[in-house]
């Protein structure tokens, strides 16, 4: 039998503060649904920063080095959070599959942010598949919500200067 290349689906960054079973479930799981994975994290007990390795996940899916990204983080609040501060991110805290698909559908979400502490094994497979399963709505409605996001990210608060 001839040999097939395989192409991986899409690039997924990966990122978390410290190393869980957890971790290795949703690494596992993109690699077996053939993403391209790129992760930022420790690899054994050490921890590290989570803005830090939130950022470098994000920074590979704002530069189009990466398509999506995945960011955890004990709680995931944290790293939905850093990632929602950089323009063109629209990160997801989901816990459960209803929310991954309200968030691909309504909110074009293009990083899941997952807690390390209170996502099990079993609800992180079914996050995956309502979130790659669930394609963002195109209708007039809803397209005009996302140019409001995106304008949102546009505004400036306008100047403190109090001139002190």
């Amino acid at each position: 039998m001839p040999s097939v290349a395989y192409i991986p689906t899409m690039k997924i960054a990966v990122s978390t503060d410290e190393r869980t079973p957890l971790v290795d479930t949703v690494l596992d799981e993109l690699e077996e649904r053939g993403h391209d994975v790129i992760y930022f994290g420790p690899e054994g007990d050490d921890s590290v920063d989570w803005p830090v390795v939130t950022g470098q996940a994000i920074d590979l899916v704002t530069s189009g080095k990466a398509d999506e990204g995945v960011v955890m983080c004990w709680t995931g609040t944290g790293a939905s959070m850093a990632a929602n501060k950089t323009k063109g991110i629209r990160a997801a805290l989901c816990h459960d599959a209803e929310t991954a698909k309200g968030a691909r559908t309504w909110n074009h979400a293009n990083v899941l942010a997952l807690s390390l502490r209170a996502t099990s094994d079993a609800m992180a497979k079914e996050i995956l598949n309502a979130w790659f399963d669930t394609p963002y709505s195109d209708d007039k409605w809803n397209l005009k919500q996302i140019e409001r996001i995106r304008k949102l990210e546009q505004e400036q608060p306008p100047s403190s200067d109090s001139g002190t």
